[in-house]
């Protein structure tokens, strides 16, 4: 693993940094998660992509870069440390369109692509259900075929829908054969939620932002060339979307390089002589540094054409179980009298749901045990 940046990485490093230095937004922006937010960070992130860095990694057809992976790291590196939020678009950007890139039609890349990554369409996942959560392979919902019509009908209910009350369409696993096992019979459809028969209602969060949705489906029609992957292969295409979801794209190291960052400068701050806080704060920055080593591991391999497999599962305990921890020792160094209503609280709120979403943390210890330590199941 050789990490030593080229001239062009050098080259591709400055440009990004002089952009963001050049085109950032006021700081702090709103929460991306509430009703006078999302439309901040739209336009915000509408002019990445004008400015060519939304989707560096995609193809310049699709309004990218066509960047390396390694390029990617190094833009994910500056746009956190030049202190800018996630990104609001990230749940189309950094997992369906990577499932759209193996899996879709050139029909399909050539309608969505580009609109997502401008922001003209916004999209979420739309998996969890009242009684299938963790196990989506439990989910009720349902499409009857529409020979009439060539297409689909919806009906059902999708539940914590992450930014559902502010985006455009949706994609999720409806069930297509009630008939076939729990792995099969599923089918991966892309929805327009602003189709007759779907009603979007918001749910608050812990923090007070609306970001969730629940989203009921009345008979909505969706037509045969919105289906993703094939009828009824909706299972083998919605583990390529989990495997983005848990493993590289959504949570870079330099995310948490930025808030590591912001640790130690707290620590100097407020904690610096404190000998227990110093130790926890090392520890935080040892476990971010061992996270963007081991990326830098996968990101050598897929560049050589291996895939990530179950290895995500693994990847995604480790993001989780690391931002709170980076996020409860900052707690501890503003102490009783920090900032209850500052980014730092808000941080954490939000790191608690890490280990719940993108499949529970105790769903992914089995992964990890039976797939990649080979341990009997029980």
């Amino acid at each position: 693993m050789d990490l030593t940046e080229s001239g062009g990485e050098r080259a591709f490093r400055a440009e990004a940094r002089a952009w963001l230095a050049a085109h950032k937004p006021p700081l702090p922006m709103p929460p991306g998660d509430s009703a006078e937010g999302f439309p901040v960070h739209r336009a915000w992130e509408r002019e990445l992509f004008d400015g060519g860095w939304a989707v560096v990694s995609w193809p310049e057809a699709y309004g990218g870069r066509g960047a390396s992976l390694w390029e990617w790291l190094i833009f994910e590196e500056e746009y956190y440390a030049a202190g800018l939020p996630q990104r609001v678009g990230q749940n189309g950007i950094f997992l369906l369109a990577p499932t759209l890139f193996e899996f879709g039609t050139e029909d399909q890349k050539g309608r969505i692509l580009r609109r997502m990554a401008g922001m003209e369409d916004v999209w979420c996942q739309g998996w969890s259900e009242p009684d299938a959560g963790s196990d989506l392979a439990g989910i009720k919902s349902r499409a009857v075929r529409d020979d009439g019509n060539g297409g689909w009908l919806l009906s059902g209910q999708k539940t914590w829908t992450t930014r559902g009350a502010f985006c455009t369409h949706l994609f999720g696993l409806f069930r297509t054969d009630p008939e076939a096992e729990r792995h099969r019979g599923m089918t991966y459809f892309l929805v327009d939620l602003a189709a007759p028969g779907v009603t979007v209602r918001p749910v608050d969060k812990l923090d007070g932002d609306a970001g969730f949705a629940e989203v009921f489906f009345e008979d909505v029609f969706v037509a045969d060339r919105d289906v993703l992957g094939g009828v009824n292969r909706g299972w083998e295409v919605a583990m390529a979307t989990t495997g983005s979801e848990r493993g590289l794209s959504l949570r870079s190291p330099g995310r948490f390089a930025a808030v590591v960052a912001r640790l130690i400068e707290l620590y100097r701050a407020r904690g610096a002589g404190d000998p227990e806080l110093r130790l926890a704060v090392a520890d935080c920055w040892m476990e971010v540094e061992a996270y963007r080593l081991a990326t830098e591991y996968t990101v050598t391999r897929l560049a050589s054409g291996e895939r990530m497999g179950a290895e995500s599962s693994l990847n995604k305990v480790w993001w989780s179980e690391m931002d709170i921890h980076l996020h409860e020792t900052a707690l501890a160094l503003l102490g009783e009298d920090g900032d209850l209503d500052g980014a730092w609280l808000r941080g954490f709120e939000f790191a608690l749901a890490g280990p719940i979403y993108a499949g529970t943390n105790e769903i992914q210890r089995n992964v990890i045990a039976e797939r990649l330590l080979g341990m009997p199941r029980r």
